[in-house]
């Protein structure tokens, strides 16, 4: 605690950062609000998991498909404006699709696109937040803002969201929900327009703004991943992960819920609220101390052994029991991803760690349609508890493999992060003995 503010809450003194968080804060809301009720929308409209599948897969090909222009967006535009303009088409995506909801004029195909343009909006907001922050704090608060975030994000779009939009589908309508979701998103557009902070536009490192200079720049980012065995094995898992637990979680859980246990959309939320409170927990918990000196295999271990409650959720009988499933899932795959976050800042050199987070999210997401699209299929074809078993059991097999192939074992000994001033003398210093 310094000056009598706990330093995890350092940041929030000043102004625009709170804006920014604030704003943050809103708009996780309303994607979780979206989560909740395009699920039931789907099912109001006649639809099953083949068309969920359908529309959840669009959003990450929109998502997927924007990711890399976004991260340049964020070094070459003023980040401020790129996270209003990504707002603010997000909200006029949302408001037409509530409209035509509560008119009856809604088609799984205007649920389909409109989707698909919430997900390059994510594709926009995301670099640009990430290239803002050390325009609002001083260094030393940054890892403390980033904690926060990874603190928020659960709470805000797997728990708080969720839990609205289940209450609101079940109250009013799925049309309504969406409404509230895309006033959620012009909210944090409003936050974004009052700060004060008008960073100066961000120039290409090499001076050239074309569009050559933009490959050359990419491609020097997946050399380096690809010379880097710790990062190209991290993310070879991870596309792995993502193709095996994305698809049932966000596809088959609303109706393994309906199946299973007979619920409702206020039941889906409070599944996919307790995922949320257990992220915010795991985040919460792995910044409390001092990183494992294990920290790859602690980090690959949390995301493979934490699958394995997926598992319990095909065979749970009962609400609670698959809420606790969830709440474990969460709270290892956050504390997996805040050892993630300091991987990138304190290893990777500051040239690269730009283009290396952008290619990070785009080679986390790049089986993410695939796994929305065939997990309503596979669903269909196998039952839905098969595929949650197989979605936990798989992951502890390739976590395995994904720690001793590349031998991270002996790669995290060399290079420990629990000693700051040689870990980043050693990320700073390109040496073979990083790669």
């Amino acid at each position: 605690m310094l000056g009598g503010v706990p330093t995890a809450f350092r940041p929030l003194r000043h102004r625009d950062f709170r804006l920014l968080w604030t704003g943050l804060a809103i708009s996780l809301v309303g994607s979780g609000l979206w989560l909740v009720a395009l699920a039931w929308q789907v099912i109001e409209l006649g639809g099953g998991p083949t068309q969920l599948s359908l529309v959840t897969a669009l959003f990450s090909v929109g998502l997927l498909a924007f990711v890399l222009i976004g991260g340049v967006a964020a070094d070459r535009l003023p980040q401020r404006l790129v996270m209003l303009a990504a707002d603010l088409i997000r909200a006029a995506v949302l408001l037409v699709l509530g409209l035509l909801s509560l008119s009856g004029d809604l088609g799984i195909w205007h649920l389909a696109v409109g989707g698909s343009l919430i997900g390059a909006g994510e594709a926009f907001f995301i670099p640009s937040y990430t290239a803002l922050l050390p325009h609002l704090l001083p260094e030393d608060e940054l890892l403390a803002a980033n904690g926060l975030e990874g603190t928020l994000r659960p709470l805000a779009e797997l728990a708080a969201g969720p839990a609205l939009g289940g209450i609101a589908v079940a109250a009013l309508s799925p049309g309504v929900a969406i409404l509230t979701g895309g006033l959620a998103y012009l909210v944090s557009a409003g936050c974004l327009l009052i700060m004060e902070v008008r960073p100066r536009k961000a120039q290409p490192a090499n001076g050239d703004p074309g569009v050559a200079a933009v490959f050359s720049d990419l491609r020097e980012g997946f050399r380096y991943v690809r010379r880097t065995s710790w990062l190209w094995a991290t993310l070879l898992f991870a596309l792995a992960l993502v193709l095996f637990i994305i698809g049932p979680l966000e596809v088959l859980l609303p109706f393994a819920i309906r199946d299973n246990l007979g619920g409702g959309a206020e039941d889906y939320g409070l599944a996919l609220a307790a995922f949320g409170v257990g992220g915010a927990v795991g985040a919460l918990a792995i910044s409390s101390g001092r990183l494992p000196r294990r920290y790859l295999t602690v980090m690959i271990l949390m995301w493979g052994l934490g699958s394995l409650p997926f598992a319990v959720i095909g065979v749970a009988g009962a609400l609670w029991v698959m809420c606790a499933a969830l709440l474990v899932v969460g709270a290892t795959y956050s504390a997996a991803m805040v050892i993630w976050g300091t991987l990138l800042q304190r290893r990777v050199p500051e040239g690269l760690r730009g283009r290396v987070s952008s290619l990070d999210f785009f080679v986390s997401l790049a089986l993410m349609p695939v796994s929305m699209a065939i997990a309503g299929p596979a669903g269909a074809a196998f039952g839905i508890t098969a595929v949650f078993v197989v979605a936990g059991v798989v992951p502890v097999f390739l976590a395995l493999a994904a720690i001793v192939v590349p031998r991270l074992d002996r790669d995290e000994l060399a290079h420990p992060l629990d000693h700051p001033e040689s870990a980043t003398v050693k990320g700073l210093s390109g040496s073979p003995q990083n790669e």
